[in-house]
């Protein structure tokens, strides 16, 4: 385990990024034996810290969920972080491009609580059984770690490279709708990038829920009712810059689309 003030020099080194638009050299790079729970230790200092300076949590993201995306990135186990009030916008936003660092769209559902999901034994059964509704979302990443080279213990320190989500207007409920095969189909400029379905997120997009509840479990903590949970791409990440118009048909959930400025 990395030393405590280690730990907090980083997720100052983080949060200054940040704030400043930067990339910091790797983690892994600098500190070669920390590990999973030291990536996870400097997130929490790094949320406590974001949540001391105003802002207010409003939900979990889980990354890495689909094969797609653990192709991508060599990497091959879900993770997540948290998601704040000042990073939600809705289809139809501009959205500030200087207000990230390497900026991606993946494709995803995001699913709201109606009651609170505890492990250690959460099922997808469990899991459907307390959401409220599913909504069309895209994830934008936001990676303040240098790139090349990367581990899952950079990206999880780096929030899980969350940077901000666009939510659709559509909401089903889980009985509505059979969630495995929501469509994605994912446009720049109009010229289609990505194509997927939900089924590629652990065979069922609300399984991540069931897992990231029983993740949860080992450090006697709970999802609650309300939050909003970002449940993993199904497409790989397609790469966004000023100007670019970005849209995504999600078929029966309807469209979303938003453009960077």
């Amino acid at each position: 385990m990395l030393a405590p003030e280690v730990i907090a020099g980083i997720a100052e080194e983080l949060a200054e990024a940040d704030r400043a638009h930067t990339v910091i050299p790797r983690i892994t790079a600098r500190h070669p034996n920390a590990t999973v729970e030291d990536s996870y230790a400097i997130q929490r200092v790094w949320r406590d810290r974001m949540i001391a300076s105003g802002r207010t949590l409003v939900g979990r993201k889980i990354g890495l969920t689909s094969k797609a995306m653990q192709q991508a990135t060599g990497i091959s186990e879900p993770d997540y972080g948290v998601m704040f009030d000042d990073t939600v916008y809705h289809s139809g936003a501009e959205i500030p491009v200087d207000h990230f660092s390497n900026v991606r769209i993946e494709v995803e559902l995001a699913f709201v609580l109606a009651r609170p999901l505890a492990g250690p034994d959460c099922t997808l059964e469990d899991a459907l059984a307390a959401i409220d509704y599913a909504v069309p979302a895209l994830e934008v990443l936001n990676s303040h770690i240098e790139l090349e080279g990367r581990t899952i213990v950079d990206t999880i320190s780096d929030n899980a490279a969350y940077g901000a989500m666009v939510l659709g207007s559509v909401r089903k409920r889980p009985d509505e709708i059979d969630l495995r095969w929501v469509p994605g189909v994912l446009a720049r400029n109009g010229e289609i990038e990505e194509t997927g379905v939900a089924a590629g997120v652990l065979g069922h997009p609300a399984t991540g829920v069931a897992w990231l509840a029983n993740k949860f479990a080992q450090h006697g903590a709970r999802l609650e009712a309300g939050e909003i949970i970002l449940a993993g791409s199904f497409t790989r990440p397609m790469w966004v810059s000023r100007g670019d118009t970005v849209s995504c048909d999600y078929g029966p959930m309807g469209v979303i689309e938003c453009r960077f400025v």
